[in-house]
């Protein structure tokens, strides 16, 4: 089982922001990659259509013999997580926006999210933000449209920066201190957005926070690849090959999986 691949999902390309920072901290780790691009994105779905596709997902990660599942969507985190751990024999590691640091460490006691409508609405991430953000200003987003440009190659186009400058007057405008980043497509948009927004608004995204609970997991699970070979990376999505391949870099390759 050690050798077995780490499988890692998302309703797209985003994800792949997850799998850098876990294949930065596991380089002999094995990992396989599957984006639903075709039905991204998932947030406007609702709870039942996201989990279906969650154990879709699942479902093929495990005839891969994958030995823990990453669940690199914020929004299938937050709506189907539950139900795939009751459901499945293997650790599942999931994502949701990092309210903590940002509430902990704000200045100006007020904070901004930007994600996706199915986060936003979910029950975990009002259980989060009442958890941790109470006694501050929390100015909440909804990202619509920017995953849709990512997946269509479109991440630094004038339409794209149209729409942030949109969704982040109100951010600015309440003097946040912090952004946080509730997509795991989000990350891609960094230079942009430490374009539009002032110097010192801290962005926080959870990439290297969950690459250390996914190592924690395997450890606790005795699960960590103990080879010192480098590991091997295999991704696959149902959509167009190329815009993964442009995020991921030529060192790898991109499979066309119909799924």
């Amino acid at each position: 089982m050690q050798t077995n691949a780490i499988g890692i999902f998302d309703s797209g390309v985003g994800g792949t922001s997850i799998w850098k920072e876990i294949n930065t901290l596991l380089p002999y780790e094995n990992t396989i990659y599957l984006a639903d691009s075709r039905n991204a994105p998932y947030g406007p779905k609702g709870k039942e259509a996201i989990t279906e596709l969650s154990i879709k997902n699942t479902e093929y990660l495990l005839t891969q013999n994958c030995k823990l599942i990453v669940v690199a969507c914020n929004t299938a985190t937050t709506n189907a997580i539950d139900f795939l751990r009751a459901n499945y024999n293997i650790p599942f590691i999931g994502i949701e926006p990092a309210i903590k640091p940002a509430a902990l460490q704000t200045q100006t006691n007020t904070i901004g999210i930007l994600a996706t409508r199915g986060t936003l609405s979910s029950a975990l991430f009002s259980k989060t933000s009442t958890l941790f953000a109470s006694n501050i200003k929390v100015i909440e987003q909804h990202g619509d449209g920017i995953v849709e440009l990512i997946e269509s190659g479109k991440l630094f186009s004038d339409e794209m920066t149209k729409l942030l400058k949109q969704y982040l007057q109100p951010m600015i405008d309440a003097n946040i201190d912090y952004l946080v980043l509730g997509c795991t497509h989000y990350p891609y948009l960094m230079p942009l957005l430490i374009k539009l927004l002032p110097q010192h608004v801290k962005i926080i995204d959870s990439g290297a926070a969950v690459a250390r609970q996914t190592k924690s997991v395997l450890e606790q699970h005795n699960l960590l690849n103990t080879s010192l070979v480098k590991g091997e990376n295999t991704f696959f999505t149902n959509s167009n090959t190329e815009v993964m391949q442009s995020l991921i870099g030529t060192d790898y390759t991109v499979e066309y999986l119909n799924f």
